[in-house]
């Protein structure tokens, strides 16, 4: 495994961020394993998989948890509000940093991952391709 350390500014979308950083460092798998910082505004699905939250800040990220592929991040996160109220779901596009983000994630030097249509689930899962 190789680890990934970096830092998102004020006005940087999270996920795309996150999406970005996987793709210029040619990330073929891997897994997010903790981000601190501050949202000005979240925009995330509920489990329903049809109702999507958009919360303005000020919002402090307690959790953000997912794995990297190269054409998919899948990415789930906890947020509290200024009275300490918590909400989570899938993490969306247009989820803006407000100060600061750390992120920490790491690559699989050995492992590729991919996503696979399930009909299943009727999503695309995750798949080891080698």
């Amino acid at each position: 495994m190789t680890p990934h350390v970096f830092r998102l500014t004020q006005g940087k979308d999270l996920r795309r961020s996150i999406e970005e950083y996987v793709k210029s460092s040619s990330i073929t798998g891997g897994s997010l394993l903790s981000c601190v910082g501050c949202l000005s505004k979240a925009s995330i699905r509920l489990a329903d998989e049809s109702k999507t939250l958009e919360v303005d800040g000020p919002l402090e990220i307690i959790s953000l948890s997912g794995t990297l592929t190269p054409d998919h991040v899948h990415l789930h996160i906890s947020v509290a509000d200024k009275h300490g109220h918590v909400i989570g779901g899938h993490l969306n596009l247009g989820s803006m940093v407000s100060y600061t983000a750390e992120i920490c994630l790491v690559s699989f030097d050995s492992l590729s991952l991919g996503r696979e249509y399930d009909p299943d689930t009727g999503f695309t899962e995750l798949v080891v391709l080698d």
